[in-house]
């Protein structure tokens, strides 16, 4: 009598936290060998998985140790280490998505790469459908008479650099209008700095909102740089943080957290500013 065979490669290194995520949304965290250590979600993953990377660096021979049979990484950013690991004949699957489409697309594909291609799709058309009552609760307030804020959207405070794609495009969904949106379509961050403040100001964001890469958002100091007491995002109080993990994360965060908590803050300010 013939065994099943277990679809697609049964130790997974994953260098950064949306392919684990995925994999034990997927329930398939049994394949997962090694972790970046930056990973926070989920949770128990920190206790269960070794950390074998950081996200420019990783420990080479502990990955090569626990004989992966898939590296996944992500980004231009961890060419070098995939590099190294190809050279050392792991076979390596490194996405670059940056925009919303390109966050499902890596997700079918790790999906199918497993055998979960089914689950994977039912899972992308909840979110989907998310969406669209995300846009279709916006639409309804804009057609009450209610205004889609301005939003400045801040990922690193020292140089100001505004968000990413997906970021963009998800505050889009959650009602908001980026401040910044030509620099959006910009997928490194060295080309989304904004090196005069005054541009800001002078684009006077409704609401800010700070994921400063892991680092903790500070009000304060935003409230209290030069020049922006006119602010009207500063003027109202109207400025929060979205921890990175929750939506600086290509992949469910994003898709999940991220954009539900922006929707409640622009959506509050909507009912009280709008």
């Amino acid at each position: 009598m013939n065994r099943p065979v277990s679809l697609g490669p049964q130790r997974i290194v994953c260098l950064t936290e949306e392919t684990t995520e995925w994999l034990y949304l997927l329930g398939q965290a049994h394949r997962i060998v090694g972790i970046s250590g930056y990973t926070v979600r989920p949770r128990r993953a920190r206790d269960e998985k070794p950390k074998v990377s950081a996200f420019l660096t990783a420990k080479i021979d502990k990955i090569l140790a626990l004989q992966p049979d898939c590296v996944f990484g992500f980004s231009d950013l961890q060419a070098d280490i995939a590099a190294a690991l190809v050279r050392a004949g792991v076979q390596v699957t490194v996405f670059n998505q940056r925009s919303v489409e390109e966050v499902f697309s890596m997700l079918y594909q790790v999906a199918a790469m497993v055998g979960c291609a089914d689950a994977g799709l039912a899972w992308m058309a909840a979110r989907r459908a998310r969406l669209e009552e995300i846009r279709k609760e916006v639409d309804a307030m804009v057609a009450a008479g209610k205004r889609r804020p301005r939003v400045f959207f801040e990922e690193w405070d020292e140089p100001h650099i505004s968000g990413i794609r997906w970021v963009s495009e998800l505050l889009g969904v959650a009602g908001g209008d980026d401040c910044f949106p030509e620099l959006a379509v910009q997928s490194l961050g060295k080309d989304r700095i904004i090196a005069d403040g005054a541009e800001i100001v002078r684009r006077n964001p409704d609401i800010i909102i700070g994921s400063w890469c892991g680092k903790k958002f500070r009000p304060e100091k935003v409230a209290a740089r030069a020049g922006w007491q006119d602010v009207a995002a500063v003027k109202n109080g109207q400025l929060f943080e979205i921890k990175s993990a929750d939506i600086l994360q290509p992949g469910p965060a994003a898709l999940t957290d991220g954009v539900e908590q922006m929707h409640s803050i622009v959506t509050q300010w909507m009912k009280t500013h709008g």
